[in-house]
């Protein structure tokens, strides 16, 4: 499938090695895998942004080469309407150049839609008994979670 934005697309690195997934945030960048089977997905932590964008996507590649993930999966905030507005656009434009970054490594880039992930992520959090503070922390490389999940739930 191609990367347009209109949903999953799961492309030619779907189904070897683990898997690496992004929830973009304006301050920080959750970020989850996958094992190696490419069936559970835990979360990773977060990349406090620098305000350097390149410098940001380094320390992206870097936890996405650590780990060997083959596949990167960056989530698509689209609308409620499932719209792509700017926060879709910015994320759209960061896979791509993520993709320049990863593609010549053997690494493939792809987009999910991550509608309602956040707010399942709190769920999950207030489940657990976190709250305020102590979710805030962490709230981002969960969303990522359950991004990846989803990913790989629908593969």
């Amino acid at each position: 499938m191609s990367d347009d934005g209109g949903g999953p697309a799961h492309g030619s690195g779907r189904g070897r090695g683990r898997a690496a997934a992004l929830d973009l945030g304006a301050r920080r960048i959750g970020v989850a895998f996958s094992d190696s089977g490419r069936s559970i997905a835990s979360p990773w932590g977060t990349i406090e942004r620098s305000g350097d964008p390149a410098r940001d996507r380094s320390a992206v590649v870097h936890a996405v080469r650590e780990v060997e993930a083959s596949t990167l999966v960056v989530g698509l905030p689209l609308s409620l309407s499932g719209e792509v507005g700017p926060a879709a656009k910015a994320a759209l434009e960061e896979a791509s150049e993520l993709r320049a970054l990863l593609e010549p490594l053997g690494i493939s880039v792809e987009t999910v839609d991550e509608r309602f992930t956040t707010v399942e992520a709190q769920r999950s959090l207030r489940a657990a008994g976190r709250t305020g503070k102590a979710a805030r922390k962490v709230i981002d490389s969960a969303a990522a979670m359950v991004l990846l999940q989803a990913w790989l739930d629908h593969g």
